[in-house]
């Protein structure tokens, strides 16, 4: 009678000790030297009062390049040089129903991010403050590659 027990006992002691550390594994972590991300309303009207651009990334919950950037390219030091430097980063999930006003315009994130053309996961836009898209491109981008793609949006502003 006391064996079924014991056993039992030990089940449950290993599945709680399993699921504790398996829940540990996925809750996010403060991510060091992440970007200071901004609402698209306060992203446009600072850069149209300090001459920047807004550089948007449109994410989906799921996804693991998404995670990826956000982990490793956006924090990365060149990345935030570039960043810190010339834009205002916006973070907008391109699957939620979450009310933002664009224009003076209210919409979910994901009418949003379908009005830029989102065809998939990560989502790269840089635009001005008046809302022009500069630049946009899809899926994963290391750090050279992402410096890169700022750099060159930024160059084609200056020039005109």
């Amino acid at each position: 009678m006391k064996r079924p027990l014991i056993i039992t006992g030990i089940i449950i002691a290993f599945l709680g000790v399993f699921l504790y550390n398996a829940l540990k594994e996925v809750t996010p972590t403060e991510i060091e030297n992440a970007p200071d991300w901004l609402p698209i309303e306060e992203a446009m009207t600072k850069a149209e009062q300090d001459n920047r651009l807004i550089i948007i990334d449109i994410y989906e919950v799921g996804c693991q390049f998404c995670r990826a950037m956000n982990r490793d390219v956006y924090p990365a030091p060149s990345t935030r040089a570039v960043i810190d430097r010339d834009f205002y980063p916006v973070k907008i999930n391109g699957n939620s129903e979450e009310t933002i006003t664009f224009m003076g315009e209210e919409m979910s994130q994901q009418t949003f991010a379908n009005s830029l053309g989102l065809t998939a996961f990560p989502f790269t836009v840089i635009m001005d403050h008046n809302g022009n898209v500069i630049n946009s491109r899809r899926g994963y981008m290391g750090v050279q590659d992402l410096t890169q793609f700022m750099r060159n949006a930024r160059e084609k502003v200056v020039e005109g």
